[in-house]
């Protein structure tokens, strides 16, 4: 008799265990940036552009294309935070450095990001940290992918 009690009880174990695992499947942990990581590229961007004598607009995006960070030195153009926006979402959405997404479509290999409203120009880098994507970081400058690179470096990458 206690057989016949323990299969059903081994049974509702295993469908307790496998309801749990795929529920487990339901859900991802996301790193997130954070305002403190987002000021801290944006400052680190800033004395690179200092160091090379150059006037930015840099902005910093969350995973989902939320503004989190934004900075226009003295002096940058008056578009020049527009055009820091848009490179970062243009390297959000295609998870690349946008010159690369420039390459892309100066070669005809891909011309979707023209009609996407994307702006690939060269000037911002995906944030990767160990494989995940956490953001974007957009440099109105051509010399932009520098500035961030140096921004990822400082904050993400300290020795």
């Amino acid at each position: 008799m206690r057989i016949s009690y323990l299969i059903p009880l081994t049974a509702i174990a295993v469908i307790g265990l496998t309801a749990e695992a795929s529920a487990q499947a339901m859900v991802r942990e996301q790193k997130v940036i954070t305002s403190a990581g987002a000021r801290a590229m944006v400052d680190a961007c800033t004395a690179w552009a200092e160091h090379n004598h150059m006037t930015l607009a840099m902005t910093v995006l969350d995973w989902a294309g939320n503004e989190i960070d934004s900075h226009a030195m003295e002096g940058a153009a008056a578009n020049s935070i527009d055009t820091a926006l848009l490179k970062a979402k243009s390297a959000l959405r295609w998870r690349r450095p946008t010159s690369e997404v420039n390459q892309m479509v100066r070669s005809g290999q891909n011309l979707a990001p023209t009609f996407m409203r994307d702006f690939p120009q060269q000037g911002a880098l995906p944030i990767m940290i160990d494989g995940d994507m956490i953001g974007a970081m957009g440099v109105s400058s051509a010399d932009g992918e520098k500035c961030a690179q140096a921004a990822i470096d400082a904050v993400f990458k300290k020795k």
